[in-house]
């Protein structure tokens, strides 16, 4: 199941905030919020707030389990058309540009997950296997050293 979430109008510049965005792309919504407070923009404390209401959206509507961006676009919004006076009577023209965030999220299926549960675990138990061998045979050498050392 997907979850839809469109913040528009953010006072911030598309540019701005595409870059916080790529931080954030590939992670799980719960991992991003903890991360974004610390990438040292603006911009992240408007996407950390989307996120949040993504997640909270997504709790309303009944989706439980894991969840993971599947998408994260930043589109552009209208402009503000300002001026500012200048001397000699002049105008010099500038626009506020202000942002749509689009965040989508889905629902990571339970046999997925167990997978790659399954998979990690696998991994963990090698490397214990592995590790147990080295203790084992650092521990072979010195219990060598000792046997010629009592004789």
């Amino acid at each position: 199941m997907q979850v839809f979430h469109t913040q528009k109008f953010v006072r911030t510049s598309p540019r701005k905030l595409r870059l916080v965005a790529d931080v954030v792309r590939n992670l799980e919504p719960n991992r991003a919020v903890e991360l974004l407070p610390f990438v040292g923009k603006r911009a992240s404390i408007i996407l950390q707030k989307s996120i949040k209401t993504a997640i909270a959206n997504a709790k309303d509507q009944g989706v439980t389990g894991e969840l993971v961006i599947k998408e994260l676009q930043i589109n552009e919004a209208t402009r503000l058309k300002r001026g500012r006076a200048v001397s000699r009577g002049r105008w010099h023209p500038y626009q506020r540009k202000m942002s749509h965030i689009r965040i989508v999220l889905e629902q990571v299926e339970k046999k997925t997950i167990d997978k790659v549960k399954a998979v990690d675990n696998k991994i963990a138990e090698k490397i214990d296997k592995k590790s147990s061998k080295q203790v084992v045979q650092k521990v072979k050498p010195e219990e060598a050293q000792k046997k010629s050392k009592n004789k």
